[in-house]
């Protein structure tokens, strides 16, 4: 790994992780300056910048979530597979690796993996989630990737960072006044960017379920924030049918089996379980927290004023 060129570096929240990443390891990194959708542009960019690997992090997620989407299609097509299949196709008939940060929310609990089973979809089973547009177009992209030799493709779920970034799966359901409380399968970036790191150099290729070993439920989640981030904090719980009546799109809840992943890892690189995972990640969140001044007196106001009237829609910052 001599060169990377990292699209969504600038402004995606993992782009832009990685671009630190790659800095602090040494190794030289660019961020794209062109729309994923401009295929003469991205070609011209890889053609100035000649990669040796490129991370495929741009794609739309919608803002505050991907409701924004279901009114969006066109502009999410265009990102999430015109785009897509561009930096995936040029960068196949150049011969330069590609690390595509995709999606695991194209699965749903059902017979063959019921809730609570420890059963976990694999690599090879096929999308079973399409109820949300998001999900629709991700579901769409897999198996045309998986076509591309070149790609190695991972399946991110409710990424998790060691702050309050908005983007983080613990900001957000920190922030909803009430929260269904389902097992689900999360991917906690400390520890997951860096093992994505070595997958790319060490060549690995094909689907790769990115999550850290097991589930945890959104209730433990919260817990947790409790007891590292703010005692005082309370939550309350309501139905996946209560749930649904103030989203315009479904939600996916699942568990991926990591066997893969693990199997795979280049040595050296440490995944821990997810509660395992998750209890390391507040630990670091509490102290950056402390060093940022915001504990213990100054969490911001949406993670303790839950006035929305049980909506479990994001309550507004005081």
């Amino acid at each position: 790994m001599t060169k990377v060129l990292i699209y969504g570096g600038k402004t995606g929240w993992i782009g832009g992780l990685m671009n630190d990443l790659c800095k602090e390891k040494g190794i030289e990194v660019h961020n794209s300056d062109v729309r994923i959708e401009n295929r003469e542009a991205v070609e011209a960019e890889l053609d100035r910048i000649q990669p040796s690997h490129v991370l495929m992090a741009a794609g739309i997620t919608g803002r505050p979530n991907i409701d924004w989407c279901e009114e969006h299609k066109p502009e999410t097509i265009r990102t999430n597979v015109i785009g897509t299949l561009n930096v995936a196709d040029l960068t196949f008939l150049k011969g330069i690796h590609c690390t595509v940060y995709a999606t695991g929310c194209i699965f749903k609990y059902d017979d063959d993996h019921p809730l609570g089973s420890g059963k976990g979809f694999t690599e090879e089973d096929k999308p079973n989630f399409d109820g949300s547009f998001y999900s629709q177009t991700k579901g769409y992209m897999e198996p045309m990737l998986k076509t591309y030799s070149n790609c190695l493709i991972l399946r991110v779920r409710m990424p998790i960072s060691d702050d309050l970034i908005h983007r983080s799966f613990v900001t957000k359901i920190a922030k909803y006044e009430k929260v269904v409380n389902i097992p689900n399968s999360m991917t906690i970036l400390h520890e997951m960017l860096p093992a994505s790191l070595a997958m790319a150099q060490a060549g690995l290729t094909g689907v790769y379920n990115f999550t850290n070993p097991g589930v945890i439920s959104h209730n433990e989640v919260l817990d947790l924030f409790k007891k590292y981030i703010d005692p005082t904090f309370e939550y309350s719980n309501f139905s996946v049918e209560e749930q649904a009546k103030i989203l315009k799109a479904d939600r996916s809840n699942n568990e991926l089996d990591a066997t893969k992943l693990m199997r795979d890892m280049p040595e050296g690189v440490v995944i821990n379980d997810i509660k395992t995972a998750f209890e390391l990640c507040f630990q670091r969140m509490k102290a950056n927290l402390e060093q940022e001044g915001i504990l213990p007196d100054n969490l911001p106001a949406e993670f303790k004023s839950k006035v929305n009237g049980g909506t479990g829609q994001p309550v507004k910052a005081a």
